[in-house]
């Protein structure tokens, strides 16, 4: 994630170094999350054949050699295609590290782990643009070529320390659970909504319009919503914990129902702001709900999904990919034709239904056994 923080910034900015238009730079953008999505769903069945250890190396090396030939490409449709290809890879090794993780994590730390496993994507996210601060000042090519080096170092980490298993499935094992229970389970289905609105309020709502929101309705600048989405991400990852520990002990269910409630409620706050100070104070809670968010749906996934399935964690990470493709197209429309909390409260909406989804869930897990407490 520190590689990737690096080019975000960046990458707009060289892109139109090959005199392109802003539909081009946001075809670029995009290209990247709409190739994940497409591949998603394969993935499932080449981790359950390959292994983990394998499709993570491979998904890490396309990102790798994609990324560092983003760097020397010659043309606009070379960065486009190389950039499709980069989120292939990116599928590839997210589907794989999140079947491995919550493989190995016992169901009673499943979010624990999985807290644990985010704050490092959060720490290396805010420390990228940073880095990337400084390589762009020698040359825009620099922080690609930075970006395939942390790849290239992450893999090299996952073959060493990944031991390849001598066979998938022990004699004391328990079987894998077919994909048709898992797609039945009142928590995969929670977990898949809930990820869904996810990825519409962060890519979408958040991401997509509040930098706009800053500055045009506050008359700030740009710099103002990097330090409000800095100081947001800290809030969140050291929720992490916390987070984590509540959903491992008091239950998946009453975490999201009231994160995801409160969520709906901020965006909302969110749309009507007054001024930077409460805007940041709004990211801040907002940020403090995402790390129960972040944990409890995947916490979900694993308890419903059980050891080594890698097919429902594609079809979770799918619903999230969705939700980032779909969500700053529909939000932007209706921001255009309508207003602020209408934009914002497409959103909210869907965060109130991943809530009352959630609501069916069974309220704690013994092991890997449904126990609802009314």
């Amino acid at each position: 994630m520190l590689g990737f923080g690096v080019v975000i910034p960046v990458l707009p900015v060289y892109v139109r170094s090959f005199d392109v238009g802003f539909v081009e730079i946001g075809a670029v953008v995009s290209a990247f999350a709409l190739f994940r999505l497409i591949a998603t769903p394969f993935v499932g069945r080449l981790v359950d054949r390959g292994g983990e250890r394998t499709i993570l190396a491979i998904g890490i090396g396309i990102v790798a050699v994609s990324s560092g030939l983003v760097g020397i490409a010659g043309s606009y449709a070379e960065v486009l295609m190389l950039r499709g290809a980069g989120g292939i890879g990116s599928a590839m090794f997210s589907v794989s590290a999140m079947t491995l993780l919550l493989s190995t994590a016992a169901p009673e730390s499943r979010a624990r782990s999985v807290g644990f496993y985010q704050g490092g994507f959060l720490v290396g996210g805010m420390a990228g643009p940073a880095v990337g601060g400084v390589l762009a000042a020698f040359s825009l090519r620099a922080p690609f070529f930075f970006y395939a080096a942390t790849l290239i170092v992450a893999g090299i980490i996952g073959l060493v320390l990944l031991r390849k298993p001598t066979a998938v499935i022990t004699a004391d094992a328990p079987p894998q659970i077919p994909l048709g229970v898992v797609l039945r389970d009142r928590r995969f289905v929670a977990a898949c909504v809930a990820n869904f609105a996810q990825g519409w309020g962060s890519m979408g709502a958040r991401s997509a319009l509040i930098p706009v929101l800053v500055v045009e309705v506050l008359r700030g600048t740009s710099a103002w919503t990097g330090v409000a989405f800095a100081i947001a991400a800290v809030v969140q990852t050291l929720c992490l914990g916390p987070a984590g520990r509540f959903v491992d002990r008091v239950g998946r269910r009453p975490a999201m129902v009231g994160a995801f409630t409160a969520a709906a409620i901020l965006l909302m706050a969110i749309s009507v702001v007054p001024n930077f100070a409460v805007l940041t104070v709004l990211l801040c809670l907002y940020g403090a709900a995402a790390a129960f968010m972040g944990t409890a749906p995947a916490a979900s996934l694993g308890d419903a999904a059980g050891a080594r399935n890698a097919r429902p964690v594609a079809i979770f990470s799918a619903f999230s990919d969705a939700g980032a493709v779909v969500g700053p197209l529909v939000v932007g429309a209706l921001l255009d034709s309508f207003s602020w909390p209408i934009a914002f409260g497409s959103a909210a909406a869907l965060m109130l239904v991943a809530a009352a989804v959630s609501v069916t869930m069974p309220r704690r897990i013994s092991g890997d056994r449904e126990v609802t407490l009314l």
